[in-house]
């Protein structure tokens, strides 16, 4: 998943309190009822994918069925999310304080984001009341059976949060933490007739100072979103808070981002049954005895392994375990190892099935299996600036222990990851050749990896099925909450007027198209390393494509240089926490590996100014 996926930690807690929560039993209802709902909304789809296709008979009722199973799952995630430490956040400035003030900013952080679902509680019901008149058109049900999940979920963070609060923080750090929010509040309230003159100023207060403070104070990212739009609609203008709440439903409830869930319980399939490794085995097999052999087969597995998994974190942690011990014997610095890893990873994002890919298409309105077409193309521009430069390194490796696999060994290698290596050409050929959607597509996956995981790999355990329903709850809330906070945000933005000076902006930038796309460029480089791929893709896409379309750019070319370089973001040390996720999965010190990894940037940076420089690259195969 993604960048949602990609780093999780929310709030620091002592080892007995993480002990005492994971025992509570406030959690375990909400768990069981995210993995019913997953399990739910794959026996659904399953059903309408076999009505269509095997008997011709659409099941009409499944999509509604679905989506308001999507809801609550989404929601219920979300909380479950901020129980399990799982919802994203930057935790660079926190760590960076005395451990004697990390309390009181951590205390800060729990009340911001407590007073941010706070204010959201009475427009959710409100708004749950105004969808009773509504009645779904399959069904016959009123919508508020759907829209319940907001209110409901609101109302267990707010609960999630505030036991945090009461068990991680002292009366005193509550009361500093507490009299801060209360005072920025107090101030902005007092201040509004001084705000309402200031125009488009109060966009950089609360949309961008705001959102700035809370970012560095460890808030979770979804909800420093969500707290600049919050008190941008509250402080500056007479908007209902109810549309904050339309808002977040909207973002959230495009049937297209089911397969979001769906492959994220995927790359938990994958982990489980030992299929990137079989993967791993097979290329090393073939290409492990040349000279950079190895760096060939992770970056391989990469491709392939993120054609199953659609998560980087995933992908790294089914690769690193299985080639670090090898790499190291053969010579190779570990530092030189985590940047080839993090930069593969990077490289990798755009193989299908990406969520990037799945959720930027929901948001930008873009075709999902053009994207995943030059998602492929694209990749290989980027494997192939990787492997030079893995095989420069490599020029001095010394391999006269290692000997060649006997043909025997590949051929049984490749008979074991065969089942595997189909999985990613089956979702992509089904995809990108419009047999089915990705949301079908990968529902079927999951089947097909389940029972090739049983008879070839091992077989999951019922307790390790329901661990990995609840993880997929979990990891997806964390993923919907940012994009539904995010797309209120972008509204908000949109509706101050500042989308339209940005475009009339854009479009006087020397050099035309060439300019627009050097800006875009360097905009998603630096809005990766900051807000962690995903979300800034979330808030700037709604903006940036408009642009891209009006200046006649190809849409899925736009797409795969916005995404690439917002992945290159995510890898760029000192912030880019990508870098960091890699060096924790590898075991290496970041300060170690930091000035490793610049070579590795350059070479993903020269591959993405040819993939921007030659649209062909993106638009060719569709």
């Amino acid at each position: 998943m993604s960048a949602a996926v990609e780093r999780s930690e929310t709030f620091t807690l002592p080892d007995e309190v993480q002990a005492t929560l994971a025992r509570s039993r406030l959690m375990l209802p909400l768990e069981a009822a995210a993995a019913a709902l997953m399990a739910a909304i794959m026996l659904m789809l399953l059903a309408g994918v076999g009505s269509r296709y095997l008997l011709s008979d659409p099941l009409v009722w499944v999509d509604e069925a679905v989506s308001i199973a999507f809801l609550w799952l989404a929601m219920l995630g979300s909380a479950i999310a901020i129980h399990r430490n799982e919802h994203l956040r930057l935790t660079v400035g926190l760590n960076a304080l005395p451990v004697r003030l990390q309390g009181y900013v951590q205390a800060f952080g729990l009340m911001v984001t407590a007073v941010f679902l706070l204010a959201l509680v009475q427009p959710a019901f409100e708004y749950v009341e105004s969808e009773a008149f509504v009645t779904t058109p399959a069904l016959e049900i009123p919508n508020s059976w759907r829209v319940a999940a907001i209110a409901f979920g609101i109302v267990a963070m707010l609960v999630v949060v505030l036991t945090h609060a009461w068990r991680t923080c002292t009366l005193a750090q509550l009361a500093v933490g507490t009299g801060a929010v209360a005072a920025v509040a107090g101030a902005c309230w007092g201040g509004m007739p001084v705000l309402a003159d200031l125009g488009h100023l109060n966009i950089v207060i609360f949309l961008i100072g705001f959102v700035a403070v809370c970012l560095v104070a460890a808030v979770p990212i979804a909800f420093c979103f969500g707290i600049g739009a919050v008190s941008f609609l509250a402080f500056t203008t007479h908007i209902p808070m109810g549309v904050m709440i339309g808002r977040m439903d909207e973002g959230m409830s495009s049937l297209v981002l089911v397969s979001v869930p769906v492959f994220v319980l995927l790359g938990c399939v994958l982990d489980a049954t030992g299929m990137g490794r079989a993967i791993i085995d097979f290329l090393a097999s073939l290409v492990g005895h040349v000279k950079g052999g190895m760096s060939y087969v992770l970056l391989g597995s990469l491709f392939i392994v993120s054609g199953i998994s659609g998560s980087k974190v995933s992908d790294m942690a089914t690769v690193a375990p299985a080639l670090f011990p090898e790499m190291k014997r053969r010579g190779q610095k570990p530092k030189d190892m985590i940047a080839l890893l993090s930069t593969g990873a990077a490289m990798a994002d755009t193989v299908p099935p990406s969520i990037v890919l799945i959720v930027l298409g929901s948001v930008a309105g873009v075709s999902i299996a053009g994207l995943f077409q030059a998602g492929v193309t694209v990749a290989l521009v980027l494997l192939l600036a990787l492997a030079v430069l893995a095989r420069w390194k490599a020029r001095n490796e010394v391999l006269q222990q290692v000997r060649r696999a006997p043909l025997a060994l590949v051929g049984r290698t490749l008979l074991i990851a065969g089942p595997a290596l189909v999985l990613p050409f089956l979702i992509r050929g089904a995809v990108g050749g419009g047999v089915a959607t990705a949301t079908e597509v990968s529902t079927l996956a999951v089947v097909y990896a389940m029972l090739v995981g049983m008879v070839m790999y091992g077989g999951i355990g019922p307790r390790k099925i329901y661990a990995m329903l609840v993880e997929t709850a979990a990891l997806s809330g964390a993923v919907l909450m940012i994009l539904g906070t995010a797309l209120a945000m972008a509204w908000v933005i949109t509706q101050s007027g500042v989308a339209q000076q940005l475009a009339v902006f854009m479009k006087t930038l020397p050099g035309g198209v060439f300019g627009f796309m050097a800006v875009t460029i360097v905009m998603f480089l630096i809005l990766g390393c900051v807000l962690e791929g995903l979300p800034a893709l979330l808030l700037m896409a709604p903006l940036m494509f408009p642009i891209a379309r009006a200046m006649g750019v190809n849409d899925v070319h736009y797409a795969m240089v916005v995404v690439v370089a917002m992945n290159i973001g995510l890898m760029m040390p000192p912030i880019g926490v990508g870098f960091y996720i890699a060096c924790r999965i590898g075991d290496v010190s970041p300060d170690e590996a930091m000035g490793a990894i610049w070579p590795y940037i350059a070479a993903l940076i020269v591959g993405l100014i040819v993939i921007a420089a030659v649209p062909g690259i993106s638009t060719a195969v569709l």
